[in-house]
């Protein structure tokens, strides 16, 4: 996708009035070398999301002091995310240009140096601050003095930062504070003679070229939008000429274009990589004006369909105006609109839907259809900073969610459609399997929360690991299968005699079903083990969080000032179709 020049992000920066956004970051840029305008671009870019960006920009070259020194601007700006660029000419400095001038045993030891270094610093600044950092790979020069004798040639220039790369990622796999971000990658995507420009590296020791800050921004605004949680969910289609060229109505299930054969071809590669993103927990739903019988031949029987029925969590395949249906799709996968990416070829149908649901992501496809699946690579919106066990199951849970609705359609009232479920909740603590997702939920739910208080996961893992806190989740089954872990609870219990319900959350996936009054019931009985004689907590409205505005005194909380107290003494029931347990 192209660019606006860094100009434009620059001008419109100065411009940014953004203090009403309800999502803030701060985010600090380090590096060994010149990055004029990635601040201000960044800022312009999370404006465009609603995202309100404050930044720092260290010391030309100063990044290792600002790391070392606790007392540096670094910290007392205190970000939430840090970028550290250190270019492969500042690490290995002469040797950048004179690699061979050393032995191949002199240059493994200094791989192993310089890796121990960068590493020394990430582990410095993850020991001051709870920031993320995120440290940027090296970009491996085309150019050997070697020529083609460079790959004949015992750990070789190009095999020796191949190797510090690799290094640095597989310490830092495990890390939930580092990230490792493939600027080498980047280089490659764009072109080494276009990301380096001689004449402004000579000119203001630029190492990335002002034409390309703005791509680079857009690749660093994942880290943002996984940070705060706030990635897309759901990827809504449209069928003629969007996943198949042609149309069914006219064409004929045989007349499509769809094959191995070009245009055909380019359909297949557009669908494969919309597989590739359901499979680690993308939703997809179609939103179609067509005649539900061809179009539910083609997805059911056609040979060269890369994408079944059962991928598609929402099929809206009719004859009514695609606002209308992606209202319907949103209510009926219990998702916001504001989490859907809408693909349709038609721009006029694009356009209705921009007016009437601007918080819906509307992409525009252009007329060929071997560009669809490029520009669905490039799209950041789907970012997150961990794929969990329940991201990878989201597509089967989703599809069982169907089948209760058809039970709630069927059952004569609500009280038998829930006892029909047989709702089990399991309580889980806090452990290294279940961290990830409790974070994950503090950073998306919006509907059910009575604070929305975010962590990240490294501050769960501090909060676990703290006797003043009761940090936990629930994972619940019903008879259709596992919803996975859809809540999570930090209770503050610092005063033995009153605890403080800090986070109370709920997946909007299983809202409707009381299991909050299960989750709840655990919680007040494990307070009255302690002794304690009183739950306190406090709801803090959001624009999101309407649907618990009443939890609290319809439990059985009474009013104090602008908290809400439960008594731990008063017998808290739980509705008789739920079953508890706690491992």
């Amino acid at each position: 996708m192209k660019e606006e020049k860094i100009s434009y992000y620059v001008n419109k920066a100065s411009e940014l009035n953004n203090s009403s956004f309800d999502n803030k970051i701060r985010v600090a840029i380090l590096s060994s070398f010149t990055l004029n305008g990635l601040a201000e671009t960044i800022q312009v870019k999370c404006a465009e999301k609603k995202i309100q960006c404050l930044t720092y920009v260290g010391g030309y070259n100063q990044y290792s002091q600002e790391i070392l020194n606790p007392q540096s601007d670094l910290y007392r700006f205190k970000p939430d995310l840090t970028f550290l660029f250190i270019d492969t000419r500042a690490l290995l400095k002469d040797l950048f240009h004179h690699p061979y001038s050393i032995s191949a045993d002199e240059r493994k030891s200094l791989v192993n140096e310089k890796t121990d270094e960068i590493l020394i610093l990430a582990r410095k600044f993850s020991e001051i601050s709870s920031s993320r950092l995120i440290l940027a790979n090296f970009a491996i020069p085309t150019f050997s003095a070697y020529g083609i004798f460079e790959n004949k040639t015992d750990f070789g220039f190009h095999r020796m930062l191949n190797e510090i790369n690799n290094k640095i990622a597989d310490d830092l796999l495990k890390s939930d504070s580092v990230y490792v971000y493939d600027f080498d990658k980047f280089v490659t995507k764009f072109g080494e003679r276009n990301v380096f420009d001689y004449k402004q590296f000579f000119f203001g020791d630029m190492k990335i070229s002002l034409d390309h800050i703005p791509y680079l921004a857009s690749e660093l605004m994942s880290y943002v939008i996984g940070y705060l949680g706030i990635s897309k969910k759901c990827i809504v289609l449209d069928l003629d000429n969007t996943l198949w060229g042609g149309v069914i109505g006219e064409d004929g299930f045989n007349g499509i274009k769809l094959g191995a054969d070009p245009p055909g071809n380019a359909f297949i590669e557009f669908q494969k990589t919309l597989l590739s993103l359901h499979q680690r927990g993308v939703i997809l739903a179609i939103n179609s004006k067509n005649n539900y019988d061809d179009a539910i031949r083609v997805i059911r029987e056609h040979p060269y369909m890369q994408l079944k029925e059962d991928n598609f969590t929402s099929l809206k395949i009719n004859w009514n105006d695609k606002v209308s249906n992606l209202k319907e799709i949103a209510d009926e996968i219990n998702i916001g609109l504001d989490s859907i990416v809408f693909f349709d070829d038609d721009p006029v149908n694009r356009e209705y839907v921009r007016i009437n649901l601007p918080q819906v992501q509307t992409i525009d496809l252009p007329k060929d259809p071997s560009e669809f699946a490029n520009i669905l690579k490039h799209l950041n919106e789907f970012s997150v900073l961990k794929i969990t066990q329940e991201d990878q199951q989201r597509g089967k849970m989703y599809a069982e969610q169907i089948k209760r609705i058809d039970l709630e359609k069927s059952a004569p009232d609500l009280e038998e459609f829930l006892k029909q479920l047989d709702i089990r909740v399991l309580i889980k603590k806090a452990n290294d399997f279940t961290i990830p997702r409790i974070s994950q939920l503090t950073l998306k739910t919006n509907q059910f929360n009575l604070t929305t208080k975010r962590y990240q996961e490294s501050d769960i893992k501090k909060l676990a690991q703290d006797k003043d806190y009761l940090v936990g989740c629930a994972q619940v089954v019903d008879k259709f299968g596992d919803n996975g872990i859809i809540g999570v609870f930090i209770v503050n219990k610092k005063n033995p005699k009153e605890w403080y319900l800090d986070t109370f959350l709920l997946s909007c996936r299983v809202m409707g079903r009381e299991v909050e009054k299960g989750i709840l019931s655990y919680v007040i009985d494990k307070a009255k083990e302690s002794g304690a004689q009183r739950l306190k907590a406090q709801f803090i409205s959001t624009l999101k969080n309407k649907p618990v505005e009443y939890f609290l005194p319809n439990c059985g909380f009474k009013k104090e000032s602008d908290s809400w107290v439960y008594s731990v003494n008063v017998p808290f029931e739980i509705p008789n179709f739920l079953t508890v347990s706690a491992e």
